[in-house]
């Protein structure tokens, strides 16, 4: 036990000082993202249902203007493991939605409203019409976003341990971006491109064509929970990472399970083969 208590305080520190050591060392470029502890990280993580309840919030009040979720159903909206919303809750946000269908019986499209087997609906009907509407940048698709995005950036003989510890910091990343608008150096204001913000987390940056999303109390939680930029930023990073893998509480448990299995079988074996051939000679 104290052996392991050792190891793992000693893997703790290591993570700590490559995070501050690739932090400094990323001065001036692509910062890595605020390392936060997230319900769902870790062997036994599992989402926080009212979390992802008000990310999908954010998520639908602010970032579905530009943003889809092209891979995302109104219905997982209400399955396990997710927000879990109830089927009439489910139903009413679908509905909301106009979605094009057909052709008809005289082979014309038509809208209607939504049903909990649709996708979300997309605020663009096509990448030209996102990329016209946002000044010639396109709103990328966010149902993967935390999955494609590294929040943090480490050297190559270390990151797939603390990868291994960390995960890849993709809602790291999401939430760093979205509180990170800041004032430019001032050598760096002097080349600002038009109409651009400055954000030293974002990936392709530091200059990014989305203007500050999230303000104070942009929405207003069911549960009473303050909106400040921070909770809102956090808690739609989480939704996220839920829309990008929604079976993570399935795939922890069954791996605990399968790891537990291993394990028997294998003292098992070994008490076998001690039974088995213990009094042969050797």
């Amino acid at each position: 036990m104290k052996t392991t208590k050792t190891l793992l305080a000693a893997i703790a520190l290591g993570t700590s000082l490559v995070l501050g050591t690739t932090a400094a060392v990323a001065a001036g470029k692509q910062h890595n993202a605020e390392d936060i502890s997230f319900s769902f990280e870790g062997v036994f993580g599992h989402f926080d249902r009212a979390q992802l309840q008000r990310g999908y919030l954010v998520y639908k009040q602010v970032c579905a203007a530009c943003h889809s979720m092209s891979l995302m159903s109104y219905r997982n909206l209400g399955e396990r493991g997710g927000p879990e919303l109830s089927e009439a809750e489910v139903k009413a946000l679908a509905a909301e939605a106009t979605i094009q269908d057909g052709p008809n019986d005289e082979g014309e499209m038509f809208e209607r409203p939504g049903l909990p087997s649709d996708r979300f609906a997309s605020p663009f009907p096509n990448m030209q019409a996102a990329m016209a509407a946002n000044g010639g940048a396109y709103p990328v698709d966010l149902t993967l976003i935390t999955k494609k995005r590294e929040g943090f950036h480490f050297p190559w003989y270390v990151s797939p341990f603390i990868k291994l510890v960390k995960g890849n910091g993709g809602p790291e990343y999401v939430r760093s971006v979205l509180m990170g608008y800041e004032d430019p150096p001032a050598d760096a204001a002097k080349d600002a491109p038009e109409g651009k913000s400055y954000n030293p987390y974002f990936a392709a940056g530091p200059w990014i064509s989305m203007a500050p999303p999230l303000s104070e109390d942009a929405v207003e939680y069911a549960d009473g929970t303050k909106a400040s930029v921070e909770q809102m930023a956090t808690d739609v990073a989480a939704f996220l990472t839920w829309a990008g893998e929604p079976k993570m509480e399935q795939r922890k448990s069954m791996g605990f399970q399968v790891v537990l299995y291993l394990a028997l079988l294998s003292l098992l074996l070994f008490l076998t083969k001690k039974r088995v051939w213990g009094r042969e000679p050797h």
